[in-house]
């Protein structure tokens, strides 16, 4: 079943990955115009921080999650094609409207497939399946830019919104096979279910933690992602190389995490808790190394160092999740964790935009400070989180 899973997941996320630049892509082909590109992809992930406790909710409800995931995915795949089809045709507000209600749906693509993943596998072997299934989000976003911009530069601006959604609809199947669950409890209503939820992150030293630091260090990557074009067109004169940055950060994360699979360390002082931290700090490394870059091999050192971060990064706080998470709330945690995530990471978009058109160099020094401010909540939280004795530490 794990395999199984992770096809699916990784077909998915593939999709899901390419569904962003595929909609920036079609927006500056029909329309011509890089506002309305750059609001359908807002659009997209805007209601993401909406859409992810909600699905959570109705996940961990549902006996047959599987089947409330696939449904998602059709709702995703439906909104593409809608937008692919009226674009152009109807007032591009209306549009730009349909990505919002689209984007409520994306956190299934991402903590809705991680949730469900203890269904999937043995106990016993969740550790193991946790760090693979990190190398899916790798995979993803490796290969989705990447075909989105294989495609469109190939066969046009509608051909990567078409992939992307054959991507995600070929998950299909794998989600409907997932397995039930034996036990549901049902009874308190929704809004009280999303009030249990965001206690669970609040109220969890562990989980508050991970969940603070993640945020934090994503606004940071938001930085990275939005300087690399520029960086490229600074060092070598096409902005080009900077979409090849974001390959090398991707690689690098991929082959991290293939190692954590196959050596995955012993639960204790250090894992998972410890290498979250210690991750960030090594992502903010490869951040403030690119910010001082002068030269290309220098920024792709840069980027390597940044994937040697993010890849590890990933599993560990998954790995906190699925050990503190509650089992009647982890769709929720996982999904609200998602969109928090998103949601970071259009701030950090929206702040990097107006840094790097003053300095570049600023700009990435912001996202390392980012990486520094992150491990300083994490130090901070840790104190102040309870002993056992109930005193702080």
């Amino acid at each position: 079943m794990l395999w199984r899973y992770m096809l699916g997941a990784a077909s998915a996320r593939t999709g899901d990955d390419m569904s962003g630049p595929a909609l920036l892509v079609l927006g500056l082909a029909v329309s011509g115009s890089p506002a309305v590109a750059g609001w359908l992809l807002a659009g997209l992930t805007v209601s993401a921080s909406v859409g992810g406790p909600l699905l959570g909710v109705l996940l961990d409800r549902a006996r047959r999650p599987g089947r409330l995931l696939a449904w998602c995915l059709t709702g995703y795949t439906g909104g593409l094609l809608v937008i692919l089809a009226l674009l152009g045709r109807v007032p591009d507000g209306l549009v730009i409207g349909l990505a919002v209600l689209t984007g409520l749906l994306g956190p299934a693509l991402s903590g809705g497939w991680t949730a469900q993943l203890p269904l999937a596998v043995p106990a016993g072997s969740l550790p193991r399946a946790n760090a693979l299934d990190s190398i899916s989000y790798n995979v993803a976003a490796l290969l989705g830019p990447a075909l989105a911009g294989l495609m469109a530069a190939f066969g046009g601006g509608s051909v990567p919104v078409i992939a992307a959604c054959v991507l995600i609809a070929a998950s299909l199947p794998v989600a409907l096979s997932l397995p039930q669950r034996e036990h549901v409890e049902k009874g308190a209503s929704v809004a009280a279910e999303l009030l249990a939820g965001a206690r669970a992150i609040t109220g969890h030293p562990s989980l508050r933690r991970a969940t603070v630091t993640s945020m934090i260090s994503m606004a940071g990557v938001a930085m990275l992602v939005v300087c690399t074009p520029l960086l490229g067109e600074r060092l070598v004169g096409s902005a080009g190389f900077g979409a090849l940055l974001l390959a090398v950060t991707a690689a690098t994360a991929l082959g991290a995490n293939a190692v954590l699979a196959h050596r995955l360390p012993a639960a204790g002082s250090w894992w998972p808790d410890g290498a979250l931290v210690a991750a960030t700090a090594v992502v903010g490394a490869g951040i403030a190394v690119a910010a001082l870059a002068d030269s290309f091999a220098l920024a792709v050192l840069a980027a390597a160092i940044a994937g040697v971060g993010e890849g590890p990064q990933l599993t560990a706080l998954f790995a906190v999740r699925h050990r503190d998470a509650p089992d009647r709330l982890r769709s929720q945690i996982f999904t609200t964790g998602a969109s928090l995530k998103i949601t970071s990471f259009a701030a950090g978009s929206a702040v990097a935009g107006p840094l790097a058109v003053h300095s570049v160099p600023l700009a990435l020094a912001a996202g390392a400070a980012l990486q520094a401010a992150a491990v300083v909540a994490y130090w901070a939280l840790s104190l102040s989180a309870p002993r056992a004795d109930g005193t702080a530490r």
